[in-house]
């Protein structure tokens, strides 16, 4: 049986039923058993044990922002006073228009996917909301201009 904490126990079973649903999360057990050569029965059982064991921790769809009116997509690395990093990382999470936060240990402390209508918007919103938070020291943005790989 899988364990969460032992990598070794995920096959090429596994392996592959991960790969196809990283492509396209709708394909249906039926697909996947054939592409895999295994019965859909072992498909269902293996991907419930996955997301039981928190390896598939959700499905989603990946949307074009601009198809959406968000003309204006950054990356936005954020600095935060030590005591506060908790506190503000938790904050970013509560924006609607934030829809990605993670801790890092590289060039910045927050790093968060940022969309907005339009580049004056996200000015704003960077200067107003997230230099405005206490605890944030400094806001390096970075506008995307072309997505070339999504997973």
């Amino acid at each position: 049986m899988l364990k969460p904490t032992d990598a070794k126990m995920i096959d090429e079973t596994d392996t592959g039923i991960l790969e196809i649903l990283r492509k396209n999360a709708r394909t249906s057990f039926l697909d996947m058993a054939k592409k895999l050569r295994v019965s859909e029965s072992t498909i269902r059982k293996r991907v419930k044990e996955l997301e039981n064991h928190g390896v598939i921790k959700k499905y989603s769809a990946i949307v074009e922002p601009s198809k959406l009116g968000y003309g204006s997509v950054a990356m936005v690395g954020i600095d935060v006073r030590p005591e506060k990093f908790l506190e503000v990382a938790k904050r970013l999470t509560e924006f609607e228009n934030v829809k990605f936060v993670a801790t890092s240990t590289g060039d910045h402390m927050i790093m968060t996917e940022i969309w907005m209508e339009n580049s004056s918007d996200l000015r704003e919103f960077i200067s107003a909301k997230i230099e405005g938070m206490e605890g944030v020291t400094r806001t390096c943005p970075a506008i995307l201009t072309e997505r070339l790989k999504e997973v």
